[in-house]
């Protein structure tokens, strides 16, 4: 196939299951732009350190888009609230649905993409400030009686992790106790899960830890190679409880008004996988049915 261009975001700790190790990563990622034709445009995101590793061999034309550095496509996050995101790129600013600086990194390879391809500047503005967040990414309810939000997402990684819990952190007054209920899937890179629980622990005022998709594995297992990397002055904020639902049930318990609940890992799924059965569970229906329970 002949791609007409290609885009760079990061590199994260995720399939490190398949490719063994960064390195192995990083290079099948640049592989695709080797293999760009000159016709081609390569986009690749500055301020990740590996982005420039994707020009190295490229014939294409080399585009960059940064939010902390100079680019082809500068963005600037002039607000950011849980319901969007107010951006300026070049010149142009644009209000947007999404949240978070890591949507800002992504409207900023859209924009990129979108101008390289010929696209009337105009009409790509609009259409991105039409975009909706798809399922299970920052999906959030906000509960009436106590003003709780909580959010749902597929933070699986400690990259995706970190970046959600300093969105909310972000946005949050600081008065507010941010719980997050968090677990790592079995039979995958298990050298994840010790920073998950550092990254949980440290960006959070409570923490749960649960059972994701065990499959195969002992969840309790799973919980303590988590647990193994909170940082001593942050245990006492974390608690573990095996059962999903009721690790969820117990978030919703300990929230007060106006604070904000994260329930990370599954996001869209509506299963759970324990020794090879999938059974039916949803992040969103049960976090909403607890919070909606909760009153004054």
């Amino acid at each position: 196939m002949q791609f007409a261009g290609g885009i760079f975001t990061n590199l994260s700790h995720d399939h490190l299951d398949y490719h063994k190790d960064f390195k192995e990563y990083r290079d099948v990622k640049k592989s695709f732009f080797d293999q760009l034709p000159k016709s081609a445009f390569a986009l690749t995101n500055a301020d990740d350190k590996n982005g420039p590793v994707m020009f190295q061999n490229t014939n294409a034309r080399t585009y960059t888009y940064a939010l902390k550095t100079y680019a082809d496509y500068k963005g600037q996050i002039l607000e950011n609230q849980f319901n969007g995101l107010l951006l300026k790129i070049n010149n142009n600013e644009l209000w947007v649905k999404l949240i978070g600086a890591f949507n800002a990194y992504n409207m900023l390879a859209i924009y990129g993409a979108a101008d390289l391809l010929g696209l009337e500047t105009i009409e790509v503005l609009q259409l991105m400030s039409n975009l909706e967040s798809v399922a299970g990414r920052f999906q959030y309810v906000v509960s009436e009686e106590m003003n709780i939000t909580a959010i749902v997402d597929y933070a699986h990684t400690p990259d995706a992790l970190k970046n959600v819990l300093q969105t909310i952190n972000s946005i949050r007054t600081g008065n507010e106790e941010l719980i997050t209920v968090v677990g790592c899937g079995g039979d995958r890179d298990a050298a994840k899960r010790p920073k998950m629980g550092n990254i949980a622990a440290s960006l959070s005022t409570k923490v749960i830890f649960t059972s994701d998709n065990p499959r195969s594995e002992d969840p309790e297992a799973i919980i303590q190679q988590i647990e193994a990397g909170v940082p001593p002055e942050h245990f006492k904020r974390t608690l573990s409880i095996t059962d999903r639902k009721q690790a969820i049930k117990t978030a919703c318990s300990m929230a007060n008004r106006n604070d904000i609940i994260l329930v990370a890992g599954k996001g869209h799924e509506t299963y759970q996988e324990i020794n090879g059965e999938r059974f039916d569970f949803n992040d969103l229906e049960i976090v909403s049915e607890f919070i909606t329970a909760l009153k004054k």
